[in-house]
């Protein structure tokens, strides 16, 4: 009598540990998203989830990158986990050749995935982390990487590869793609638009576009602004401080009075930010984050209306402001 041999463990788990997997990175980039979309803060233990997802690393085609980044967890999941709903003795032609199509499937995304991910480690390492330290890391990133090679792994191991040649075939097709399109899209960052102004980092490397023009009392309110001793505290890599300066245009918003608070900002006051910015979270009774306007003795948080600067700094030039209020674009 012939024992029958038994199926590895990996081979009768592997889909559930793949599938458990991308619903992590489904909770990681739902996360990222939610927050990109409702341009709320994600908690993060550095500044430098801020720093990575506010930049123009952070967007493809308009949309944040997390977004394209849920739609392949939620992909890779749902290839994992259909085949088990398909009761194996009452259908099994149908489960082996679901589990076959998929499995090709799932190891061309875990590839696409892991050669991506290992692209933006080197986007983040060579951009931000190099430059910033340990405050350059988003551990959102770097969670999402690691999701990435372990389901890649785990489609190497987690069944029987009878055709080896077909998989080299598939991951070498997949690979190329995935590193020309990843490589031409990294160059593409940081391109600038003729006639768009550039809010940039103490190195140069532009993160958001202005390209409202300036009207007449858009450039009036800002030299009030910058003559009665007003100042807006932001940082570069802050969104809201950016739609702020887009209501005033490209040409005024360079003739208010700025104080760049971030680490890394051009021109950067980092003691006298952190000394006003406690005043104000004193006079406020809540944290004070980006922009702090400070107006006549008192302060202002978050992105202002035009006429709001101009009531509150007694302004009494022409107040017909052309710009409404739009989100800033990126490189």
């Amino acid at each position: 009598m012939t024992r029958r041999r038994s199926t590895p463990w990996i081979y009768r788990n592997s889909r559930l540990l793949i599938g458990a997997i991308a619903v992590l990175g489904i909770l990681n980039t739902g996360y990222i998203t939610f927050n990109k979309l409702f341009s709320s803060v994600v908690a993060c233990p550095t500044s430098g989830c801020e720093r990575v997802l506010e930049s123009p690393y952070a967007v493809l085609f308009g949309l944040p990158l997390s977004l394209y980044g849920l739609l392949a967890y939620l992909a890779m999941a749902t290839f994992a986990l259909v085949p088990l709903l398909v009761n194996p003795e009452e259908k099994k032609s149908v489960r082996t050749n679901l589990e076959n199509q998929t499995w090709l499937l799932l190891f061309a995304g875990a590839t696409a995935m892991l050669l991506f991910s290992g692209y933006l480690m080197y986007v983040m390492f060579s951009k931000f982390v190099s430059q910033f330290g340990v405050n350059g890391i988003c551990y959102f990133c770097l969670a999402s990487a690691t999701f990435a090679t372990l389901m890649f792994v785990l489609t190497l191991i987690g069944r029987d590869w009878n055709d080896r040649g077909q998989l080299v075939f598939l991951g070498s097709i997949v690979g190329i793609v995935t590193l020309i399109g990843s490589i031409a899209w990294g160059a593409s960052v940081g391109q600038v638009p003729v006639n768009a102004a550039t809010i940039s980092d103490a190195q140069g490397n532009p993160y958001f576009l202005i390209d409202n023009p300036s009207g007449d009392a858009e450039t009036q309110l800002a030299q009030h602004l910058k003559q009665t001793g007003s100042v807006m505290y932001g940082a570069y890599w802050c969104p809201h401080c950016c739609e702020q300066k887009e209501l005033f245009g490209k040409e005024a918003y360079k003739e208010f009075p700025y104080i760049e608070c971030a680490e890394g900002g051009k021109d950067a006051q980092i003691e006298t930010c952190q000394r006003v910015l406690g005043e104000a979270e004193k006079q406020l009774g809540q944290k004070a984050g980006f922009p702090t306007w400070q107006i006549n003795g008192r302060f202002f948080s978050g992105r202002q209306t035009l006429q709001q600067l101009a009531d509150n700094s007694g302004y009494k030039g022409p107040q017909n402001f052309q710009n409404q209020f739009r989100t800033c674009k990126q490189p």
